[in-house]
Order: structure tokens, then sequence, then C-alpha cells
């Protein structure tokens, strides 16, 4: 195996590790990849997306430069350098990186996508390029180590490093607010009292449906939950944290006992149940799942709960479906979904169950004997002239049984009466891709080609027939009509074979300009010169280009 194919089979088990939620075994199938193959750009567009799922921001950052640089002209490169930025909270670089992206491909729905959510992140972090920074300035340390209330901060040297890290990118403030000195130092700084201010706890995260869980590339978060808990509140909270750690440790019976305490508790808060949901997901009791979603919805519309919470039940719902393979079932929720909050997640996966739907009714649409009985009603259609009719019993014969070629030639047949050539040849084309020994294909595929005064295709054809057998008379005069057509306008014949590059190379040969010259003097020379491979496939693509012909 060479150190090629080992890079590819590596990070085709990236891949699949990935997919499968494995994020640190992907990271270290990509890296071993990247050891054999360190200029292949792919793998470290594919490890800055592991990076990004693993919350490796960092990493992912230098992966998605390194792809750029290895591949300028590559738009995921920046889509994943946004992404990593994006994470970073620093949303003007994302921006740019995007932005940069967009010069590449100006329609790449990604990287718009992209833009739209670094914006609306950007928007909601609590201070942007509208709003100034309070920790900007020269003279705001010296402020700090003046105020008695912030001085004997400085004794920490972490605090030193809050205050940089937020003069250099004040929207990490929604985050660095659990820290109660960035509070006080608001209150100095702005000369307002603070400090008695209500702070949102954490935000209650609902899991993944792969363990373990991680977050989406910069999303919209869900609304914070009230700071006033009663105490039932709380310990269910403190109740479903357990499970929530229980679940990535693949405890999943422990997991459901943690859930079960906090519904026991906050029996109104859906989230409990979708998680208990995403635990017998994982045991693959996908019907028990869609039990608890269906109750997830139920509690959550009685108790008005976040249309974001509704749509998520939902998507999993559809999930378990899938798994089951009742795909109508999946796309009826996926759609629910969509109803309640649009994803481009659950778009996608919407699509993929369509695509499935689609494929399961062309199956189930296959009856040869019914192709059979709509190719005999074609047949005497084309045989009273009416080959609209002809056409339509021939399509419907090939839904039947769409690996038969000659239905494909057939409706060719159609096509060419009817001068839709190009339909006619797409159809020829299927045709010789079903059964490359079909002679009447190459036939028909070289009629719509002179049709289409596409000479040296058509003789190329009609030569493949003969080649198949040698006897047919009506490839034969099939043959010497199109050569008869195609010297009727030599010299355009020969300024269109001359613009071919591969033509040019070939006629800049010394050695096959000695061979033509020979065949010209001596035809008898021609056998003993297609002998040899290369030069037989040289001649062939100047019988193509119809520079030459062999009569």
């Amino acid at each position: 195996m060479s150190d090629k194919e080992k890079a590819n089979l590596l990070k085709d088990q990236g891949n699949s590790a990935l997919n499968a939620g494995n994020f640190d075994e992907a990271i270290r199938f990509y890296s071993e990849a990247i050891k054999i193959d360190p200029s292949n750009h792919v793998l470290y567009s594919n490890r800055s997306a592991a990076n990004c799922k693993a919350a490796k921001y960092q990493d992912a950052l230098k992966d998605a430069e390194k792809t750029i640089e290895l591949k300028p002209d590559f738009v995921k490169g920046y889509s994943r350098k946004g992404a990593a930025l994006a994470y970073l909270k620093r949303y003007p670089d994302a921006l740019s990186a995007y932005n940069e992206g967009l010069k590449k491909d100006p329609n790449n729905e990604q990287i718009k996508e992209g833009i739209r959510e670094v914006k609306a992140q950007s928007e909601s972090s609590g201070f942007n390029s509208g709003f100034p920074n309070p920790f900007k300035g020269a003279e705001v340390l010296l402020k700090l180590q003046n105020d008695p209330r912030t001085r004997e901060f400085f004794n920490d040297p972490s605090y030193i490093k809050l205050i940089t890290d937020l003069q250099s990118n004040p929207s990490m403030m929604v985050e660095k607010l659990k820290d109660p000195r960035v509070m006080t130092t608001l209150s100095v700084l702005l000369n307002v009292d603070l400090t008695n201010a209500n702070i949102p706890d954490d935000e209650d995260v609902d899991m993944e449906s792969s363990p373990p869980p991680k977050p989406e590339p910069h999303k919209s978060k869900e609304e914070p939950m009230d700071v006033e808990l009663t105490p039932e509140k709380k310990q269910a909270i403190e109740e479903k944290d357990k499970g929530n750690e229980l679940y990535k440790e693949r405890k999943f019976e422990e997991a459901l006992a943690q859930y079960d305490k906090a519904i026991e508790l906050d029996p109104v808060e859906m989230t409990f149940l979708t998680n208990k949901a995403a635990v017998y997901f994982e045991l693959k009791d996908y019907d028990t799942c869609i039990k608890e979603c269906e109750k997830a919805v139920e509690v959550g519309k009685e108790n008005r709960a976040d249309f974001k919470k509704i749509a998520k039940a939902y998507s999993r719902m559809a999930a378990a479906y899938m798994k089951l393979k009742d795909y109508y079932k999946a796309k009826t929720y996926y759609q629910k979904s969509l109803t309640e909050h649009r994803t481009r997640d659950t778009i996608n996966k919407l699509s993929e169950v369509e695509k499935l739907i689609k494929e399961e009714e062309k199956k189930k649409y296959i009856d040869p004997e019914k192709a059979l009985e709509a190719k005999n009603k074609g047949k005497e259609c084309f045989q009273k002239g009416d080959y609209p009719g002809a056409m339509k019993h021939y399509t419907e014969a090939i839904l039947r049984d769409p690996d038969d070629a000659i239905l494909y030639s057939n409706r060719a047949a159609c096509y060419q009466k009817l001068a839709e050539f190009p339909l006619a040849l797409k159809d020829c084309e299927t045709c010789i891709k079903l059964d490359p020994s079909f002679v009447r294909g190459y036939i028909r595929k070289g009629m719509a080609l002179t049709a289409l005064k596409d000479y040296a295709k058509a003789s190329s054809a009609f030569q493949k027939a003969l080649e198949l057998d040698p006897n047919n008379q009506e490839a034969l005069d099939a043959y010497r009509k199109c050569i008869s057509a195609s010297s009727n306008n030599p010299e355009e014949i020969r300024k269109q074979a001359l613009s071919d590059p591969e033509v040019q190379q070939i006629l800049a040969d010394p050695a096959m300009r000695l061979i033509l010259e020979q065949m010209q003097s001596d035809p008898r020379a021609l056998q003993e010169h297609l002998k040899n491979p290369d030069i037989a496939a040289k001649i062939q693509k100047l019988l193509e280009s119809g520079l030459i012909a062999i009569r």
C-alpha cells in the first residue's frame, strides 16, 4: 500500500470517528494521516472540524490556517477558520475570515450562513462595535488600583489577566460576568453601583443524541433560566447535572435514575424528558425514546417552553424514526421541528430523509413484468408513428426497470424522431454504460452526434459499433454517411481539431509525424504501428478529431 493510500485510509477512519462523535479518536487518525501526507490540505481541514467538535478551538484555528496556507483557494479553509474564531469569540476576526472565503466563492451558502451567525452572536454578546469598551484606555488600570473597591484585586495575578483579556476582547463580557470581580470593576469604571445586579445562572444544557455533547458552531443560545429558583427546582437541576455526567460516562441506567429524580422534583421542565429520550436513543430503545419526546412536547407546550426545546424534541423523535427506517414519520417530525425553529442541521437531515423516501419509492415501483407491458405498448406506438406516445411508454418502462439498456436505446430512437438530439444522446450514453457490448446503442449515439454535426465523435461511435460487429451494415452505412457529411466542410473540422491541446501535442511529436507520413505512402504500415498501445491511442484521438480517416 502506498503512503497516499495509507493516508486516505486513516482519513476515512477519522471521518467515521467524527461522524460517530468520537472526536479525540478522529483527531488521532487525522494526525497520523498528516504525518504520512503533510501537504494534504484536506487532512488539516478535517482535523480542524474535529478540534472544534472537541472544543479545542485554538488547535482548530491553527489547522484552519494551515489549510489556507497549503491551498489558498480552498473555500472550506476560510469557513473552518471563521468557525474557530467565532468559538473563541473573536467575532471581527471571524467575519474577516468568512469574507475572505466569500471573495473566493461569492455564492457559498455555508460562508453566508457563518457570517449571519457571527453577526448575531456579536450583537448579542453584550458589547459590540457600537458600544464603547469600558476597559479600554491606559488610565483604566490606574483608576482600578486607586479605588478601594478594586485595589486588593491586584494582589491576584489572574485579575490583571482578566482585565487584559477584556481590553482586547470585550465580547468575553458575558462569559466573565460569572466572576464577581467583574461586576465590581464595572461599578468603578462606569461610576454606577452594579454589585447587586442579577446575573443569570448557567443556561440549561440539553443533552445531544450522541455523547459526549458538544456545542454547535456559534449557534444562538437558549434563553437563560430565571435566577429566582425554588429549592425543588435547584435540586432538580443538580440531579439533572449528575445525570448528564453519568450520560457522558455512558452509565445510562444510572443517568435515567437521576433524570427521574429531576422530573419528580420539577415535572414541568421538558428538558429532563428529552434527556431521558437521549439515553433511550443510545440504548437503541427507539420506541421509548419517541414516547419520552412526546411527553416532553406535551409538557413543554403546556408550560410555554422555549420553542427551540420543542424543536429539539421533534428532531430527536425524527432521528429515532430514522433508526426504525420509518422515513415518512421521520420526515413529518423534521418538518415539525422546522416549524418551531429552523436550523441548518435539521434542514440537511430533512433533505437526507426526503432522498431516502424517493429511493424507497423508486425501488417499490420497480416491476419487470409491468416494464415489459409498457415496452410493448411503446413499440406499438412507435410502429404507428406516434413517437410522443411511444416515448411516454418507454419512460414508464424505464421507471419499472431502470437497468434495462434496451429501453434507453428505444427511447433514444423516439427522441431522434422528434429531433430531440441532446436527449437522444443522453439516453444512448446511459444505454452504453449499462451494456458496453450493445451495438445498437453505439449506432444510435453516432446518429445523434451526426445530427448535432459532431462528426468526429459520431465517427468514433460508429467505429466502436463495427469493432463489436464488423458485418453490421447499418453501422457501416452510417459511418460512411458521417465521413461524407464531415468532408463537406473539411476546413471547419480541421480548425476545430487543431484547437485541441491534445491534438496539438500529438502533431508536435516528430515520431508521430513520421508515422502519419508512412500511413499516406504505405497504408499497410498502419497495422504494424497499431500494435503499440501508445501509438494506437494517439491515432484513435486523431480519428476522433476528424483530422484523419481510415477507409
